[in-house]
């Protein structure tokens, strides 16, 4: 059977979907979607985005078998301690020149990155580094000492012991 203007359309055909219906379909799903990807935001929002730091002020107990004049560097810090007959003293590991993480040597440190190299007080002998290694604030009480990275001292600051 064929269909010819005018006449009356079949059952089976499907009706059609006016303009305004078809709008306000696409505007409830654009909604129901923005609301999804709000619920998704909203989810993730109580997680920090940031990762968590270690605090900058932290208890270390020296080795009794630390020699004087010996670096010791605390596991997963950037602080070398050093004891000697005058006191107690911290300096940062951290390089002046662009931040590396500088390795104990027997003269002192050296810079792995660039090759900046420093005597045992953090005193610059040669390399691209501009300023000497921060001294930094140590506390004690008892046997432990607290070591503050945040707060440079003047270098030659000791704690005794």
């Amino acid at each position: 059977m064929t269909l010819t203007p005018g006449s009356p359309s079949s059952r089976l055909d499907p009706d059609t979907v006016p303009r305004r219906d078809m709008l306000g379909l696409l505007s409830l799903w654009s909604m129901a979607s923005a609301l999804v990807f709000a619920a998704i935001g909203m989810m993730r929002l109580p997680r920090a985005a940031v990762l968590p730091s270690p605090s900058k002020k932290f208890r270390v107990t020296l080795p009794e078998t630390l020699p004087a004049g010996e670096a010791f560097v605390p596991p997963g810090r950037s602080v070398a301690l050093f004891r000697d007959a005058d006191g107690v003293h911290a300096i940062s590991i951290v390089c002046t020149h662009l931040g590396c993480i500088v390795k104990p040597t027997a003269a002192g440190f050296e810079c792995p990155c660039h090759g900046s190299r420093f005597t045992k007080d953090g005193t610059v002998t040669g390399g691209p580094a501009p300023a000497p290694l921060a001294w930094l604030e140590v506390s004690a009480s008892g046997g432990t000492f607290m070591v503050d990275e945040s707060v440079p001292v003047p270098s030659g600051t000791k704690v005794q012991v």
